[in-house]
């Protein structure tokens, strides 16, 4: 447990000015707190007149005396005031409390508000670290999550640790220095009364730590049952068009309060653990406040070994250690719950990246040769889906892919764009192993456009720029012309400015498909890959995606993958994939010639 609450602690170094103010005025604060209550002594005394009559001014006689030395000197001062004047020496003494009790709080508000800084920043510095890694992690990583698992990680359980780690490092210094101070004083008052308050206060401590005990399993239990109901959201939102056409809405209804329920079922048997706490600590505490009051009586009535004001602020000093000792013993429940959200979210930042750069990775920004895939087996889990193919595109060329689904066509292009790593063999960019080439050179040598179009709830020019963030409008507006997309923005409300929704949802299919590509133009990439590009259009928007990808490819290396075997016919080279294996490559005239597989898909869509 100690382990996770360092490793979320770790990003606190940047911040420890702040945390060494807030423990400075934290030390103020507890030797205020307990300095607040003793100062009623002097009041009480005046109040019940009980204050004892010191004539001559004490002498400091060493450290032993110190404590006797502070008492005579107070009773000296007040002796002479009260026979000057007893109203103004009535208003000192209430001014001294007052005057404490303000230190007291104002010290408190500079260490909550220094604390403030340290836990936000803090939070700060763990969602970017988590944003980050979500963004090195590999496509595969995503592809074995629930996306509504992710975000309740990169939500609830951040906010989890927010109100359960960071939450009780005000306790970690201000509530243990409290006890420290208050039980200083209480031992001035007596030694015995004292031993008998610390012989209790842990018992007290025991039981409740014994109530909290399975609190983390449960504290799971609810985030990862909150990652359910949130992924269910996610897909009823994303699949609003299929469960309306397919009357599905009953089916999932179903689902989510299946999953409201077990997450009001553990809620329920978590808060009440939690609960349980407050009500316990209450009781144990007013058990050991009852037999302080009868051993404490005993001290005053029968034995006048304390005086009744002592014995008033002894019990004040007694609240005063077990207020702070409660606030500890109830932190083991949040220390519990932040737990199990930091376990869930370390999962994510020490996750491994299995698409690793070679230590002796080079940046290259030149497509110079040959794209080389040689003997290149690759597999997902149990699946094998490549065996040991091989084939070689040439700078300048095109090589378009095609065969059966599931052959492991988007597959090739998944690993070109290193997406995944190969199992065996290799694949190089002129003659380098791609895991020895820099990715972020990698990817600015390539784009791609794919029939599942990405856009994101931006303006259009903000979507094309992703391409190339330098680009001046006018370039913009060219690639735009190119892609043939230029006349339809124009017609939208506020043209290029115009936000187009969650993934483009205010735009048709092929208006997305055609700002895909001109955000690939806009790009000027060297090598160009392809992903059934055209294969979810009507025969008109097809024509205008497939007159803008015509101007998109010209002068590049390009790999495409179809299913529209019309679209193709231009190219250098057209590879059949079968079973992971490529069983035929030619051009178009070639292939049509041996009269085989190819010549059987064409006459097949034909």
């Amino acid at each position: 447990m100690m382990r996770d609450f360092r490793t979320i602690m770790r990003y606190g170094l940047a911040y420890k000015g702040y945390a060494m103010l807030n423990i400075v005025c934290n030390i103020f604060y507890a030797l205020f707190s307990a300095l607040a209550f003793v100062s009623l002594i002097p009041m009480l005394n005046v109040l019940f007149k009980t204050t004892q009559t010191t004539l001559e001014a004490p002498t400091y006689q060493g450290l032993a005396s110190l404590e006797q030395f502070l008492k005579d000197s107070m009773n000296y001062f007040l002796t002479q005031r009260l026979a000057e004047n007893v109203e103004h020496t009535l208003w000192l003494v209430i001014g001294l409390v007052l005057l404490l009790f303000f230190l007291k709080n104002l010290a408190n508000y500079f260490a909550l508000f220094f604390i403030t800084y340290f836990r936000n920043g803090i939070l700060r510095d763990l969602r970017n670290a988590l944003y980050q890694k979500i963004i090195e992690l590999p496509v595969g990583y995503f592809s074995e999550k629930r996306k509504g698992d992710l975000m309740a990680r990169m939500t609830t359980d951040v906010t989890e640790i927010q109100t359960s780690f960071l939450s009780v490092l005000e306790l970690l210094v201000r509530e243990p220095l409290t006890i420290v101070f208050t039980l200083g004083f209480m031992l001035s008052f007596s030694v015995k009364l004292t031993l008998f308050v610390l012989f209790f206060i842990p018992i007290s401590g025991i039981v409740i730590s014994l109530l909290g005990k399975k609190l983390k399993k449960h504290a799971l239990k609810v985030q990862e049952e909150q990652g359910h109901f949130l992924n269910v959201m996610e897909e009823t939102v994303n699949g609003q068009k299929i469960i309306k056409t397919f009357a599905a809405g009953n089916h999932f209804k179903t689902l989510f309060e299946q999953t409201t329920q077990r997450f009001f079922s553990l809620s329920n048997k978590l808060l009440n653990r939690v609960n349980l706490a407050a009500p316990a600590s209450e009781f144990l505490g007013i058990c050991v406040i009852g037999i302080l009051l009868w051993f404490g009586g005993r001290m005053v009535l029968l034995e006048n070994s304390l005086t009744g004001p002592e014995f008033i602020v002894y019990m004040g000093l007694a609240y005063n250690i077990l207020t702070p000792a409660k606030a500890i013993s109830k932190a083991g429940y949040s220390i519990q719950k932040g737990n199990a959200a930091a376990q869930r979210i370390l999962a994510i930042l020490t996750a491994e990246n299995t698409v690793k750069e070679s230590p002796d990775a080079v940046v290259k920004n030149q497509f110079n040769k040959a794209i080389t895939f040689s003997e290149v087996s690759f597999g997902y889990d149990q699946n094998q889906v490549l065996n040991k193919l091989s084939f070689e595109l040439d700078k300048g060329k095109t090589l378009a892919l095609v065969g059966p689904s599931g052959g492991g066509k988007s597959t090739i292009a998944n690993l070109l764009c290193r997406f995944y790593d190969v199992h065996s063999g290799v694949i190089t960019l002129d003659d380098v192993p791609l895991p020895k080439i820099k990715k972020e050179s990698l990817y600015q040598m390539m784009s791609v456009v794919t029939q599942e179009i990405i856009l994101f709830n931006d303006t259009i020019t903000q979507n094309l720029l992703l391409g190339n963030p330098k680009a001046t409008q006018e370039e913009l507006i060219e690639a735009a012309k190119a892609a043939h997309a230029h006349e339809f923005i124009e017609k939208l409300p506020q043209g290029y400015n115009t936000v187009i929704g969650d993934n483009g949802n205010k735009l048709s299919g092929g208006q997305k498909q055609r700002l895909s590509i001109a955000r690939a133009l806009l790009k000027n990439p060297q090598i160009l890959i392809l992903d059934e590009a055209t294969a979810s259009l009507d025969s008109v928007s097809e024509q205008l995606v497939q007159q803008a990808l015509e101007k998109l490819m010209a002068n590049r290396t390009v790999l495409i993958i179809a299913h529209r075997l019309s679209t193709i016919k231009k190219a250098s080279q057209i590879g059949v994939i079968e079973e992971g294996q490529l069983v035929e490559i030619g051009s178009h005239q070639e292939l049509m010639q041996k009269n085989l597989r190819y010549k059987k898909l064409v006459s097949l869509q034909s």
